[in-house]
């Protein structure tokens, strides 16, 4: 007996694969188009992410352009503003070649005054004078020591200026040259 009931329950499978293909085609059909928005979706943020990813390189580039015109302007400039701060003191000096007739007063006057106008476009510009007294430590990073002597200073310590030196922003542009204690020997 259930010999014959086993195809009429078949039947009714094939009845309903019958059916389910066209529900399972219409899933397959909203999951495709899911998959394809889903692709879209994807490919659009790509392509924006790329448009970003090229502007940002692009500004970059841009930055490191013009950072570099500026360190050429700096570089320019700066030598610029130092070099119009020793124009006057070149016209002094002109200016007391032409005088004929001098007395060395007015000469000494005027390498006083051209000194004052060399000293104040160093300050402009930040050049400063490295000049250690004596009984100061040796610092090798400001001062070059040309000899040492015994002395009753104690050791490493300056004894005598031979020539100043100058910096400029905290760097040395030439050292002190000095004459360093060696201790009592």
């Amino acid at each position: 007996m259930t010999a014959p009931h086993e195809p009429a329950d078949q039947a009714p499978e094939i009845g309903q694969n019958a059916d389910a293909a066209p529900a399972d085609q219409d899933a397959a059909q909203a999951e495709l188009n899911a998959l394809r928005a889903q692709l879209d979706a994807a490919q659009a943020t790509v392509n924006e992410q790329r448009d970003q990813l090229l502007r940002t390189q692009a500004e970059a580039e841009n930055v490191r352009r013009r950072s570099q015109e500026d360190v050429s302007k700096a570089r320019k400039f700066g030598i610029e503003s130092f070099a119009e701060s020793l124009v006057p003191v070149k016209d002094s000096l002109e200016a007391a070649l032409a005088q004929p007739e001098q007395t060395v007063d007015a000469l000494r006057e005027g390498v006083e005054v051209t000194l004052k106008q060399l000293t104040a476009a160093f300050e402009r510009n930040l050049l400063k004078e490295i000049a250690p007294a004596q009984g100061d430590k040796f610092d090798p990073h400001l001062h070059q020591a040309i000899s040492s002597i015994p002395n009753e200073q104690p050791a490493n310590t300056v004894v005598q200026l031979l020539q100043k030196g100058y910096s400029i922003a905290d760097r040395t542009l030439r050292p002190a040259l000095v004459v360093v204690s060696a201790g009592q020997g």
